[in-house]
């Protein structure tokens, strides 16, 4: 038996109803907030990815599924949906439209990573990009479509965590502070810390492994190294979280693990994931479109991972959406399962689900069918109902019965469906 690679999991018909709405509820909150759906390749050159970002990220180094083309390029399985939205914006120059472009995507992203609990080599992002606003009120509304969608979701135990990454010119005065701090407990470091000192050592600071998190808790802070500009810009992010009430917790060590970051950056985690409890994360990067030769343009994000999310999902979100009602044709008999063919496609063309068992003979079968499908009604059709020009409609939770004429069976029907 061929079995599936690790680290990618089948979607079985009974967790797509979940995904479905996860999915819904997004799309529903990004089209309140103005942004537009953007669908990108899954693969890419492997330049755009290193170049965005970052050639000393973990991502780049270790993470990516790479592979060389007939032509002899190198192809990349996209890591994130960023850079690709970015190369789109530059390729059909999106910059000349007049008007703020703001995106939001769907789809499976690729990582090789040790497969856990909330983490695949092939997942699924939700994510945003907004694209022309250098102001805090944009990153106020990313900031808070993410939270709507989450909030919305019913998801329990959500912290919304943020940070100031400041300018790039900022960073590089703090970062010679930092590492020489860092190169005093190198020894105690993790195998990846140790390597990150040199490479990105902000990274060191966003580490999960105990022992260097005790050993950067005394580390020189990159907020005594942000200049004015960084420090009033996050300021107005802050009073924007204040005037619509969306609460936040400031996290100093949040820094997030890609290059193009600066300024604002914000993760929300939730308290049951364990160690990985990061549901949806982002940041501002306003160097990004200029770095992949566009113009410059300021810009704001974020992907949520609908993995992470469906795994927190309560049952209660679920039962309190308007499911539509199923109908179950239970046709049997020379006449019946003929008419019954014909009133499963009348019914479905009118807009109502309708399914059947053409398998089952007789109507004990078909209701019994009807049952393990969760149907919540049965249209009975067998001979007699056929030679009568009506069938029986049975509620399957209350077993009330009802008979509607044939000729306008879609009519007839609805009311019925309504008051269930």
């Amino acid at each position: 038996m061929i079995r599936g690679i690790k680290g990618v999991k089948d979607l079985l018909p009974e967790e797509t109803p979940r995904w479905r709405f996860i999915e819904e509820t997004a799309r529903r909150w990004a089209d309140r907030y103005g942004f537009h759906e953007i669908r990108i390749p899954i693969f890419e050159v492997t330049t755009l990815f290193a170049r965005s970002i970052g050639a000393s990220t973990d991502i780049v180094e270790k993470e990516m599924y790479t592979f060389q083309d007939r032509d002899g390029s190198s192809l990349t399985l996209r890591p994130e949906g960023t850079a690709g939205t970015v190369r789109a914006y530059i390729e059909h120059n999106r910059a000349a439209v007049p008007v703020p472009q703001k995106y939001f995507y769907f789809g499976p992203m690729f990582r090789h990573e040790r497969p856990q609990a909330g983490r695949l080599r092939q997942f699924h992002q939700f994510g945003v990009e907004s694209l022309g606003m250098a102001d805090p009120r944009a990153d106020v509304e990313v900031i808070a479509l993410l939270w709507r969608i989450l909030s919305n979701l019913g998801l329990q135990g959500l912290t919304l965590e943020i940070n100031n990454l400041g300018y790039p010119a900022d960073r590089d005065s703090y970062r010679p502070h930092l590492v020489t701090y860092l190169r005093q407990y190198e020894s105690s470091l993790c195998a990846n810390c140790q390597r990150r000192i040199e490479a990105n050592p902000l990274r060191v600071l966003d580490c999960k492994v105990p022992e260097c998190r005790a050993m950067t808790e005394t580390a020189p802070r990159l907020a005594d190294s942000l200049s004015e500009a960084a420090q009033a810009y996050f300021t107005g992010v802050l009073h924007g979280l204040d005037v619509i009430h969306i609460p936040y917790s400031l996290n100093h060590r949040l820094v997030r693990g890609l290059d193009y970051y600066n300024l604002t950056t914000f993760e929300v985690t939730a308290t049951n994931l364990g160690a990985q409890n990061a549901v949806g994360a982002g940041g501002r990067y306003d160097g990004l479109v200029e770095t992949l030769s566009g113009p410059p343009t300021p810009a704001i994000g974020f992907a949520v991972g609908l993995e992470r999310i469906a795994m927190l999902l309560p049952e209660s979100a679920l039962r309190t959406t308007a499911a539509n009602v199923v109908v179950y044709i239970a046709a049997f008999g020379d006449q019946g399962s003929g008419v019954g063919l014909s009133a499963l496609e009348d019914l479905r063309a009118s807009g109502i689900p309708a399914v059947s068992d053409f398998r089952s003979s007789t109507l004990k079968s078909h209701l019994r069918q009807a049952d393990r499908l969760a149907c919540g009604f049965t249209l009975i059709l067998g001979d007699d109902e056929v030679q009568k020009g009506t069938a029986i409609l049975r509620n399957m939770v209350t077993k009330s019965q009802y008979d509607l004429p044939l000729s306008s069976l879609p009519v007839a029907i609805q009311p019925l469906l309504r008051s269930s």
